[in-house]
């Protein structure tokens, strides 16, 4: 399955240093990402993960890229969800068309899932773009209908990562922390104040949402940038 539908050309992108650099240090940080999270999963399974911050321009979209190519292999299949039904970058990243994804399968029963998943050149990782801009993001997003993609995407891969809007901006995201495994917040050094990144974790908590950590981002200008904090 998905393996003669869509393809993503294997060209360099720029966003992605784990796959570019795999060698460098912002690399290895990813990977103790994958560690610290594979620890935390002793007693439970994260299948499905959120990935957002409390403002805008945060790298979320970067993070949440660099994490699913970190986590896919020959043995696990991980799909990227652009769920940032307001303004979707995934398919900005990996440089593929935007017509049909996540709102096409949410609108439209008749769309499968191989018809808008796309493969990678990375062994393991496959994309769902965000498709068309819809009015009202949240109300797809907490439908029955959502809950039922959810669930036929984990019947064919082993993690999901779903791209969130920021907390504070849209309710989106609290929405799928609702209805996933864990939530990772990116909290960009110099730009998100202490009583936002409160505020965001007061709405996480509020939902119950189970915060698996926080990753501090664009510590300095260049590329091994990245830290992981495990806990709240």
């Amino acid at each position: 399955m998905f393996s003669k539908k869509k393809n993503v050309e294997n060209s360099e992108r720029p966003g992605l240093v784990v796959l570019n650099k795999p060698s460098s240090v912002v690399s290895e940080q990813f990977r103790t990402i994958r560690t610290n999270i594979q620890f935390s999963m002793i007693d439970e399974t994260l299948r499905t993960i959120v990935v957002s911050s409390a403002g805008p321009s945060s790298g979320k979209s970067t993070v949440s890229a660099n994490l699913a190519a970190t986590f896919a292999s020959e043995e696990k299949k991980i799909l990227l969800v652009d769920a940032d039904l307001r303004k979707p970058t995934v398919h900005k990243t990996f440089k593929v068309r935007n017509h049909d994804g996540l709102t096409t399968l949410l609108t439209d029963r008749n769309t499968n899932l191989e018809d808008v998943i796309y493969r990678t050149h990375k062994d393991g990782l496959y994309i769902l773009t965000s498709g068309a801009i819809p009015p009202n993001p949240a109300e797809l997003l907490a439908s029955k209908r959502m809950e039922e993609i959810k669930q036929e995407m984990l019947d064919y891969f082993d993690m999901i990562i779903f791209d969130m809007p920021p907390l504070l901006a849209v309710t989106d995201a609290q929405v799928m922390a609702s209805k996933t495994d864990g939530v990772l917040f990116v909290i960009p050094k110099g730009k998100a104040n202490k009583d936002e990144i409160f505020k965001a974790k007061d709405l996480l908590e509020k939902v119950q949402a189970n915060v698996l950590g926080a990753i501090l981002n664009r510590v300095d200008k260049s590329d091994d940038s990245y830290y992981y904090y495990y806990g709240e």
